[in-house]
């Protein structure tokens, strides 16, 4: 699976973003999705998984109840909302595939990684 993730930008503490992250290659709708992200100076670090049907999600606890993902098969697309953006946000958010139906928060049980999209959260 190719991945293409998308919709990083600067937005005030408070605000909104929406990062999508685009399929190709291999069924998409037979892995499972994560999101990641990575901050300068720190290890990579799990973010939020859903399951193949989208019926599993899971975060991490920092991001519960602002983060919300989601997925559309159809389109073979992924989601990550995010409201209530805080400073410590800012990273590099990576999406993820992996060749099973049940999501992971694992760096390593991922195959398939997109290149990355930046977001910047400033106070």
């Amino acid at each position: 699976v190719q991945l293409q993730a998308s919709g990083g930008g600067l937005v005030q503490a408070g605000g909104s973003l929406r990062l999508s992250c685009a399929a190709s290659g291999r069924t998409f709708r037979n892995g499972a999705m994560g999101w990641f992200r990575q901050a300068p100076g720190k290890e990579r670090e799990f973010v939020a998984t859903i399951s193949s049907s989208g019926g599993g999600t899971y975060y991490t606890d920092s991001v519960k109840g602002r983060f919300t993902i989601s997925r559309d098969n159809a389109k073979n697309t992924v989601y990550l909302q995010m409201n209530s953006l805080k400073p410590e946000d800012t990273a590099v958010y990576y999406c993820a595939c992996r060749d099973r139906l049940l999501s992971s928060s694992f760096v390593d049980d991922y195959d398939s990684w997109g290149q990355g999209t930046l977001v910047t959260v400033s106070s």
